[in-house]
């Protein structure tokens, strides 16, 4: 894989939940404060061959279908984390691959990389997920583990990198 960010960059991975779109939000500010660019990677990797053969035909989707998705939810969360006019210090990258494997080789050579983490579950310690776990153990760069906003009310889905 190619594409490792440079030195005045801060990479940040983005999943669509709310704990991406903090990340972004913490990403940003630390970057107009180092003046540094935002580089939000949203990963995506085709299912195709992971389904099974007998499965009905409308659960197979495309490799374009399945980009098209990628794409559209790596916007979703950048107007999540900014509004509909964004923050001209980002810029977003949506590459196919697997998802540990493509943040960590965008954040070779970055200031740091950054992950969301859910809020509390049941009193519980914010909760990073597999692809942040991931990336603070083999990560080349200083990982920071950016905590979601609180959820809106009870039952509320926070989901973490």
């Amino acid at each position: 894989m190619t594409g490792h960010a440079n030195s005045r960059s801060i990479v940040v991975g983005v999943d669509g939940s709310d704990a991406s779109a903090a990340a972004l939000r913490w990403a940003a500010a630390q970057a107009h404060a180092l003046s540094a660019e935002v580089v939000a990677v949203h990963a995506w990797e085709a299912t195709a061959p992971h389904i099974a053969p007998y499965a009905p035909a409308a659960e197979r989707r495309t490799p374009a279908e399945e980009r098209e998705a990628a794409a559209r939810r790596l916007a979703e969360t950048l107007r999540l984390a900014f509004g509909q006019w964004g923050d001209r210090a980002v810029r977003a990258e949506l590459v196919e691959g697997h998802a540990v494997r493509v943040l960590l080789d965008r954040a070779r050579g970055a200031l740091m990389l950054a992950v969301g983490r859910s809020t509390h579950v049941q009193g519980g310690p914010p909760q990073v997920g597999p692809v942040g776990r991931e990336c603070l153990r083999h990560a080349s760069v200083p990982v920071v583990a950016v905590p979601a906003s609180e959820p809106d009310g009870p039952g509320s889905p926070a989901r973490s990198v």
